[in-house]
């Protein structure tokens, strides 16, 4: 399994980590979708439940999105090895999602 690389010169993420913080950025369907599948999710799968939406509101406030995006399709989109985005997480002093 490999992931795209994500550069944020920022400290901050363009998204606060809330539920509010994830809706506020996406669109009204997407919004709505969010909000059904977080009043239906069972309590234990929450977390989960917030942090795929987290990054896909992330990819939705990038200014780079459609690049981005059309690269993936297209095959051309760098990627790294998760072992390696652990090691650089780690190395920076970052934690890990469940640390």
């Amino acid at each position: 399994m490999s992931v795209q690389p994500v550069s944020h010169p920022e400290q901050q993420p363009r998204v606060p980590r809330t539920a509010d913080g994830i809706a506020g950025v996406l669109n009204g369907a997407r919004r709505m979708a969010f909000y059904r599948e977080l009043g239906q999710a069972p309590i234990d799968r929450v977390q989960e439940l917030l942090n795929r939406w987290w990054c896909e509101a992330e990819l939705d406030a990038d200014p780079e999105q459609d690049r981005i995006v059309s690269a993936a399709r297209a095959g051309t989109l760098p990627t790294v090895t998760m072992a390696d985005v652990v090691r650089l997480r780690r190395e920076r002093g970052g934690e890990l999602p469940g640390e």
